[in-house]
């Protein structure tokens, strides 16, 4: 059960071992983005269909938790070589599902060494956060009521934490990482040597799901390395944002740490000024460090070279003194209400 490019890695590894007799896919339908304009198909589903694999598709959020499992697995009394296994499927199975498979057969490949990020975005809050190791694990399924990703484990694999980590080379990395361990794990099991452990009870923490006050920047209190760990981190799902004066958003992109700013670089955090020589605009952070950024896309307009985007805001009346400030989330929430933030 899955549905993005870390599943299919996932269900690569396995696919290509000895430890399967049969493989059924569960992933998301087809959805139309982009206002109807296109159509997204599940990357799980396509590679399943490569494979000459039975596809089968989950209804939609609300209905999921009255879906069907699909024969040979629907069978009450549950066998042991029957496995359901979740890959990033963004889901949590009902109760109902999880019976019709035996308690130790109910595996979820997560990527972390949990107990640290249980929840839905470990790999992007991993690299916000500046870890040096990571990795994934074979944990087993519990209850909802029991806790998500809090069961027993029954593998982990280590990784050091690469330098200038971004999500999509790290998400590929564990993948494959935890589709080996998967069919290790599986082996263990057909050979009666796999042993599950309990999670420590310390060092817990949480990755829940990426939000907009997530990719929300307020130069006061994160610094220019911070911010482009985030964009690292989640620049592929949401842009990373701040306010105008105006109360309007302006996007970061391409942003990078300045290492030898101009001598008229704005000195206070949230101020920033335009560099001719490096076609960016440079604001001031936290811990007297400075960003770089090279596009910004303005609410209602279209992507924009720095340059080009700053000249127009001097024409509006945006800069003053060669400066514009941006304003921080504190003062943002002050003015606009709290459902709209986020």
């Amino acid at each position: 059960m899955g549905r993005d490019e870390f599943s299919c890695l996932v269900l690569q590894e396995l696919h290509r071992s000895d430890v399967w007799q049969e493989i059924h896919i569960a992933t998301n339908p087809d959805e139309k983005v982009d206002r109807g304009s296109r159509l997204s198909v599940s990357s799980l589903k396509i590679l399943g269909h490569s494979l000459a694999l039975p596809v089968h598709t989950i209804p939609t959020k609300t209905e999921f938790k009255n879906w069907t499992i699909p024969p040979p697995f629907s069978d009450v009394n549950p066998s042991t070589q029957h496995v359901i296994i979740t890959a990033s499927f963004g889901r949590i199975l009902p109760f109902k599902m999880l019976r019709l498979f035996a308690s130790d057969r109910r595996l979820n490949v997560h990527p972390s060494l949990l107990p640290a990020y249980r929840g839905a975005a470990p790999i992007q809050h991993a690299i916000m956060n500046d870890e040096k190791e990571t990795g994934v694990c074979i944990v087993n399924m519990l209850k909802r009521s029991e806790g998500i990703d809090a069961g027993p484990i029954w593998g982990t694999q280590t990784l050091s934490m690469p330098e200038n980590a971004i999500f999509s080379d790290l998400r590929d990395k564990l993948a494959i990482k935890g589709g080996q361990l998967l069919v290790s794990v599986l082996r263990d099991m057909m050979a009666g040597n796999a042993v599950s452990k309990a999670q420590a009870q310390t060092n817990i923490s949480f990755a829940p799901t990426i939000s907009f006050k997530d990719a929300t920047l307020d130069f006061t209190a994160m610094s220019a390395e911070a911010i482009v760990r985030t964009y690292r981190a989640i620049g592929h799902q949401r842009p990373l944002t701040v306010y105008l004066p105006t109360i309007k958003t302006l996007q970061m992109h391409s942003p990078s740490v300045h290492a030898s700013p101009p001598p008229y670089t704005p000195a206070v955090p949230g101020r920033a000024c335009y560099s001719k020589p490096d076609k960016a605009i440079l604001i001031r952070c936290a811990d007297d460090s400075v960003l770089s950024v090279l596009k910004v896309k303005q609410e209602g307009r279209a992507l924009l070279d720095a340059r080009e985007w700053w000249s127009g805001a001097k024409s509006s009346g945006l800069v003053v003194d060669n400066e514009i400030n941006f304003d921080s989330q504190d003062d943002v929430d002050q003015w606009l209400e709290p459902e709209f933030i986020g």
